[in-house]
């Protein structure tokens, strides 16, 4: 990859967290409201019954108003030096805030086998038509969907639709994302 796609990919991401971050509040809400409906009507999602997700951070779509529904089981990450180890979460369980400023389940919770599990719902800065992610520079979900247990598991990118691009710079490595879902598209 040469330096100058290296970049771009500082440059989108910054940009893109600039306007993620500034969106006001009410307009946040309801753009994660209308993604969380998305969700509940796509076959990967319903049909699922283990489900990994995220906390949103940083106005990252938030997708909590799901996490009540008892319908599914519901995995969560935490950051366990260069990757992530998942963990079963209910809405009564304890959280503590990990390394980066995000929300974690407790280290005790229990952890949750690569075979349980039917479908990744993944945040990211922006993802394009082709289903390619650009993340937050850490490669945590690179290394996790390129590790043999977790390569076929059904995968959603979750971003707010002025994240969603006709293409995004990638790397050799990159795996497309099976579906991406904003507030518009799914």
């Amino acid at each position: 990859m040469g330096i100058h796609e290296q970049l771009d990919k500082v440059e989108i991401r910054r940009r893109l967290l600039k306007k993620r971050q500034s969106i006001p509040v009410q307009e946040w809400r309801e753009k994660s409201d209308r993604i969380c409906r998305q969700l509940q009507n796509s076959t990967l999602f319903t049909q699922a019954k283990t489900i990994l997700a995220y906390f949103s951070f940083r106005q990252e779509p938030d997708l909590s108003p799901l996490f009540t529904d008892t319908k599914y089981r519901w995995g969560f990450p935490r950051c366990i030096g260069k990757s992530l180890n998942w963990h079963l979460w209910k809405p009564q369980d304890a959280v503590q805030v990990g390394s980066y400023g995000i929300t974690e389940p407790h280290p005790h919770a229990p952890t949750i086998d690569p075979v349980e599990v039917d479908l990744i719902l993944i945040p990211g800065v922006a993802c394009d038509y082709q289903g390619y992610r650009l993340g937050y520079g850490g490669g945590y979900y690179d290394r996790l969907l390129s590790s043999p247990d977790w390569a076929n598991k059904p995968t959603i990118g979750i971003v707010f639709d002025f994240a969603y691009l006709p293409q995004i710079p990638i790397e050799t490595w990159d795996k497309p994302l099976q579906l991406v879902i904003t507030e518009n598209h799914f």
